[in-house]
């Protein structure tokens, strides 16, 4: 199971800049770079909640909304800002076809945000399960996880969650799964390894090995 923002996708950028264009259009403070980078794995209302510091469901409403709208006419006026990381395609290409794997995503992303940026890069049929907080609470309840293993059949001792953030990490330890923590994304390696993460890597070169030493 991978994650998406921070471990498959470099959106850092576009995240941030259209989080603040949303902050200010509403007459607040915008969120610092390191501010976003801290909540970029939760689903859109809670990590706007926790930037906003609040609890006022049209306030983060309201945000939401200004968000997406931003981050929509921004992809219309320019391609190519959700890039894969170096690696990533070549990865899955290589786990796809490998016996008894089967491949998902667990993202905080809304499902048309990830069924739009798969079709993108051509990796739509690589996939086996799709896990978004529009059917599961947001990251680290282990919803996504669950749910993903009641469509696949998979148990948890077959199953890998891979990710950039203390979110995923704590998803899988909920989930009763192993994690592999990356070194390219949005969190600290410090912080990983302090969430529970078994294995730490810092390229997809790294990926296929780790799959094999955790799931021993």
């Amino acid at each position: 199971m991978f994650d998406m923002d921070g471990t498959l996708i470099d959106t850092q950028g576009l995240i941030a800049e259209h989080m603040a264009s949303a902050f200010v259009g509403a007459g607040l403070a915008a969120p610092t770079p390191a501010d976003v980078r801290h909540i970029i794995g939760l689903s859109l209302p809670v990590a706007i909640g926790q930037l906003a510091q609040t609890e006022d469901g049209a306030t983060i409403d309201h945000l939401v909304e200004s968000y997406k709208s931003s981050y929509r006419i921004s992809l219309d006026r320019e391609s190519g800002r959700e890039p894969l990381f170096p690696g990533a395609r070549e990865a899955l290409d290589r786990l796809r076809p490998a016996p008894g794997n089967l491949l998902g995503i667990a993202t905080g992303k809304g499902l048309a945000g990830l069924s739009r940026i798969l079709d993108l890069h051509g990796l739509a049929g690589h996939f086996a399960t799709l896990q978004t907080p529009d059917h599961s609470p947001s990251k680290p309840h282990p919803g996504m996880l669950l749910r993903a293993m009641e469509e696949t059949g998979a148990a948890p001792h077959e199953v890998v969650m891979i990710g950039d953030t203390v979110f995923d990490i704590e998803l899988a330890r909920a989930a009763g799964v192993v994690s592999i923590g990356v070194g390219w994304g949005y969190h600290d390696q410090d912080d990983l390894r302090r969430a529970g993460a078994d294995i730490l890597i810092e390229s997809f070169d790294d990926l296929d090995a780790a799959i094999e030493q955790v799931l021993e």
